[in-house]
């Protein structure tokens, strides 16, 4: 439990939460965007190494490439109403450019992939770049801002750990 919570909390309040150990035998998908790969490759590297660090087998790891991110709530929701997997990480570059291109893809992709998680009741965790210039995609793809596909596959990882929580006190 956290610092905050414990505060904010009294005695004999029930706290249910994730942690970031990977259960066993929990099965990932990363399902990442082609287009841009110079960044989401990035992104892909950190999501990996973050669920291994954290216990994931690489066997139970399966990487998923898209064409682009406007793919990803296609592809994400094939394999989460296949229900081999525990979590799904989509990861993606969208860098903005001169045409409202980018607020159309950027929106649906966000809904989309929303949109699968609550339907399918499976954690969809959101590692697509939204960034102004390919300088602030670059620096959340590893530099400045940290590992923005490391922070969706832990995401994923808290999911998974706090479904199983939930089922252990009867809620799922």
């Amino acid at each position: 439990m956290g610092e905050n919570t414990a505060q904010i909390l009294r005695p004999g309040v029930r706290v249910l939460e994730g942690n970031l150990v990977v259960p066993e035998g929990a099965r990932f998908a990363i399902v990442a965007s082609r287009f841009n790969a110079f960044i989401v490759d990035r992104l892909i590297e950190g999501a990996v190494d973050a669920l291994l660090r954290h216990g994931a087998a690489a066997e139970r790891i399966t990487l998923v490439r898209s064409p682009g991110s406007w793919e990803l709530p296609l592809v994400v929701s094939r394999i989460a109403e296949k229900g081999d997997v525990n979590a799904i990480v989509a990861l993606g570059a969208l860098i903005r450019g001169s045409t409202a291109h980018f607020e159309y893809i950027a929106g649906e992709v966000a809904k989309g992939l929303a949109h699968v998680s609550l339907k399918t009741g499976l954690p969809v965790t959101f590692g697509v770049l939204t960034t102004d210039n390919l300088e602030q995609a670059i620096d959340r793809a590893g530099t400045k801002s940290g590992n923005k596909g490391a922070e969706a596959a832990t995401a994923a990882i808290e999911l998974v750990s706090l479904g199983r929580a939930l089922e252990g006190a009867g809620w799922y």
